[in-house]
């Protein structure tokens, strides 16, 4: 489980786009084992138009996935993420939160080999976010990995394993999590000293 982070502009969303394949490296190469799955504030990949059970279904079909699995465990999804009736309307007419809500529920029961997340969780209340933790511990230790961008130093804390820290397009820390955040917040002028910000 590997936390990236950085202030506005370190290049965390170039980075995202380039694991994601949106971009390619000028150098290097970008080596991934498994099926990726992103869930980001707009969701899972969601189309907006369709409602957010057509997207449940629509998910699973892309990842291979038995539609009998996911009809069987359609409730478990829809009690998770808590939106109720409204998984019967367009994913459009959802607000950031209920979209967050609806695509983690979908990425935890569908378990990709990866799973990218991209400060999503910073939409949900205390309480989701708490069930998240506790869903994304069982993931990981079932044998998934997660790779999550975040600027909320508790999640990385609690979540992850190994950070990276980005500032200006470059890394410059890697290792356990807890310097890793004592690294960003002197880089985001919140630590003991903001040393470093010029470097």
């Amino acid at each position: 489980s590997l936390a990236v982070m950085g202030v506005n502009g370190a290049g965390k969303s170039t980075l995202l786009k380039l694991l994601l394949g949106g971009l390619r490296p000028t150098q290097g190469r970008i080596v991934t084992r498994g099926y990726l799955g992103a869930l980001t504030e707009m969701g899972l990949g969601f189309d907006p138009v369709l409602s957010g059970r057509e997207n449940v279904f629509m998910s699973a079909a892309v990842l291979g996935i038995d539609r009998n699995r996911v009809r069987e465990g359609f409730e478990e999804i829809l009690e998770f993420s808590g939106i109720g009736d409204f998984i019967e309307a367009p994913v459009q007419t959802y607000s950031s939160g209920m979209r967050a809500r609806l695509g983690f529920s979908v990425a935890m029961f569908l378990e990709p080999d990866i799973l990218l997340v991209d400060e999503v969780l910073a939409v949900g209340d205390i309480g989701f976010q708490r069930k998240c933790i506790g869903r994304a511990r069982r993931y990981l230790e079932r044998g998934g990995s997660l790779i999550l961008v975040s600027h909320n130093v508790h999640q990385v804390q609690h979540m992850c394993s190994r950070s990276l820290v980005l500032h200006r397009g470059a890394m410059v820390f890697d290792g356990n999590p807890i310097a890793g955040v004592a690294r960003y917040l002197e880089l985001a002028g919140a630590g003991p000293t903001a040393e470093g910000l010029e470097g």
